[in-house]
């Protein structure tokens, strides 16, 4: 009887709105969950017969099904905390992680970034997963394969200074001293002096002092110094020279030659002997440069622009950080930044298809495809932020306009069981 098919129809409504409330109830309830992508839920009409069996397309359908509940991967606001191990992700992409989930292994992909460093130095999420990615090899590169990334939490070693680099300009009308150079009086017999630390295999810092003196136009020679008492069998307030060379110019004030006369090599106390130091200061015309990038020579009071060497002491870890690449960053207490490895990205073919895990988890499906893995900024990935967290895309408002029109949808549906009832009950009345 129709009637009755009516009745059935509503009660298919009847659960169809149900079970989108349940989908609306369960996007309010992760409004605040970091990286939580809401869902919708997809209706379709049902037949009461065949499509291929020829029935007249006029005839009425049986009802509603809530056909799927579709993901909404849209962008999420980002929200900045300060915290170097919270990530995020602007764009498409997953973070991923690896370890167990419910008891199944795997790796799964999140965009809730929410990291810790454990005890034992790997990054985790808050679940205890290990944060995957490919492992820094020194020289700015990174392994091939991906795995799970560990800070190192033990001291940084030591590194012994090989090259000094200093960049200045000498008065091209300062007078040659009456002296020569004496590294005894250094003061009264140079013509300009500057200092840098320099550190040995211990990690010991040491002053190395450079006296500059001119010998004729546009000619100098350095010296380098140290106090005898940093040195092995040196006495205390005596100082040695190390090393030293010279500098020509050119008429226009370029580096025009630069030749070391005695190499720089040092014995500083306890550490290995004869440490090589190689001293830059540019690069003249006579080996191709400008003679322009380091020293110059211009009618200007001599000064120091810049000066660098590569040694370091040994440090202990600080912190992290992440850049819009993904690289992590060891930060140390001796100022030095050293790459831990880069983190792994995953794309997919259809972000609507993977499946959810829980713990802000996802898994491949066979609907999502396979997960592509690269690096941030890669092939359609999105960039990194560090310190901040992606927090969920549910918009409250549209939700709660969605909760009154299932309602209101809910009692219609049951309006039309009401009615089949009461047109049941004539029916019966008939007889009486």
């Amino acid at each position: 009887m129709s009637i009755l098919k009516t009745m059935y129809t509503g009660v298919s409504g009847l659960q169809a709105e149900g079970e989108a409330l349940g989908v609306v109830g369960d996007n309010i309830s992760n409004s605040n969950t970091v990286g939580f992508k809401s869902q919708r839920a997809i209706f379709a009409d049902m037949l009461g017969h065949s499509v291929t069996a020829g029935t007249p397309s006029a005839l009425p359908g049986s009802g509603v099904v809530m056909s799927q509940v579709e993901q909404m991967f849209t962008q999420g606001s980002l929200s900045n905390t300060g915290v170097a191990t919270d990530l995020a992700l602007s764009g498409d992409g997953f973070f991923v992680v690896g370890g167990t989930v419910d008891g199944v292994q795997g790796q799964f992909y999140t965009r809730a970034g929410q990291m810790k460093i454990n005890a034992k130095g790997d990054i985790t999420n808050l679940e205890g997963m290990q944060l995957q990615g490919y492992k820094a090899l020194g020289g700015g590169k990174f392994a091939a394969s991906v795995g799970g990334l560990q800070v190192n939490t033990s001291a940084l070693s030591p590194a012994v200074t090989t090259k000094m680099a200093i960049t200045a300009n000498l008065d091209a009308n300062a007078k040659v001293p009456a002296l020569p150079f004496d590294p005894l009086n250094p003061a009264s017999t140079s013509s300009f002096s500057t200092s840098m630390q320099v550190f040995d295999s211990l990690g010991n810092s040491h002053a190395v002092d450079v006296y500059m003196v001119k010998t004729a136009a546009n000619a100098w020679d350095y010296h380098a110094v140290v106090d005898g008492g940093q040195l092995a069998g040196g006495t205390a307030g005596t100082n040695v020279e190390i090393g030293s060379g010279s500098l020509t110019f050119t008429s226009a004030g370029a580096l025009n030659t630069s030749a070391t006369t005695t190499a720089i090599s040092a014995s500083f106390n306890g550490a290995t002997a004869n440490q090589a130091i190689a001293l830059d200061f540019g690069t003249p015309i006579a080996t191709g440069g400008t003679g322009l990038t380091g020293s110059t020579q211009f009618a200007s009071p001599s000064s120091v622009s810049n000066q660098t060497q590569d040694g370091y002491a040994s440090g202990d870890l600080a912190g992290i950080s992440v850049d819009g690449s993904g690289v992590v960053k060891g930060t140390y207490t001796n100022g030095q930044k050293l790459d831990i490895g880069q983190l792994a990205i995953a794309k997919f073919r259809s972000n609507e298809g993977l499946g959810r895990a829980g713990h802000n988890l996802w898994l491949a499906t066979r609907e999502s495809g396979d997960a592509a893995v690269g690096t941030a900024g890669s092939g359609g990935r999105g960039a990194v932020s560090g310190g901040a967290l992606e927090q969920s895309n549910v918009d409250l408002a549209t939700q709660f306009v969605d909760l009154i029109t299932h309602q209101r949808a809910f009692a219609a549906n049951s309006k039309t069981i009401t009615t089949a009832d009461e047109m049941l009950q004539e029916i019966v009345n008939l007889k009486r």
